[in-house]
């Protein structure tokens, strides 16, 4: 009986899932890299044979460029058993400078409603005020809280 893995590996291997072979190949290539690296990489492929990595910041193509030989190098003398079906004969960076929208798709096919709280004032309070302007005021504020509390 076939577990999981073996059933995955069986339809990785037919041809029209062949990018299923090269995202895991990507991503064992991109394991090597350092955690903050690994962080910083939006997303990479492969095209004519070469491996492009996107990244989010100009520090991490500079990091990326300082570790770059120590992967070319270590590569070519062992070549991980996910990318045998894949020729990679060089690696490459660059720096996107579009940015990520994280869009939720309920907040794009429902608009916001408009949240409306019951008044929890009473309007019952006392008016300590000597200046009649102010007092009024306040005393026509204190009536629109009656109002509404009354509704």
């Amino acid at each position: 009986m076939k577990n999981s893995s073996d059933i995955l590996n069986s339809l990785q291997n037919k041809p029209q899932f062949s990018k299923l072979s090269q995202y895991k190949c990507i991503h064992k290539i991109q394991s090597a890299f350092s955690p903050p690296l690994q962080k910083m990489i939006k997303f990479s492929y492969i095209k004519n044979k070469i491996l492009f990595f996107v990244l989010n910041h100009p520090g991490a193509k500079q990091e990326f460029d300082n570790s770059i030989q120590s992967i070319k190098s270590a590569l070519k003398f062992h070549t991980p058993a996910e990318c045998e079906n894949e020729t990679i004969t060089d690696i490459k960076a660059f720096v996107t400078h579009k940015p990520t929208l994280h869009r939720d798709t309920e907040t794009l096919t429902h608009p916001r409603k408009i949240v409306s709280y019951r008044e929890r004032a009473t309007g019952n309070f006392d008016i300590p005020v000597h200046d009649e302007k102010l007092r009024e005021l306040i005393l026509s504020i204190q009536k629109i809280i009656k109002e509404k509390n009354d509704t």
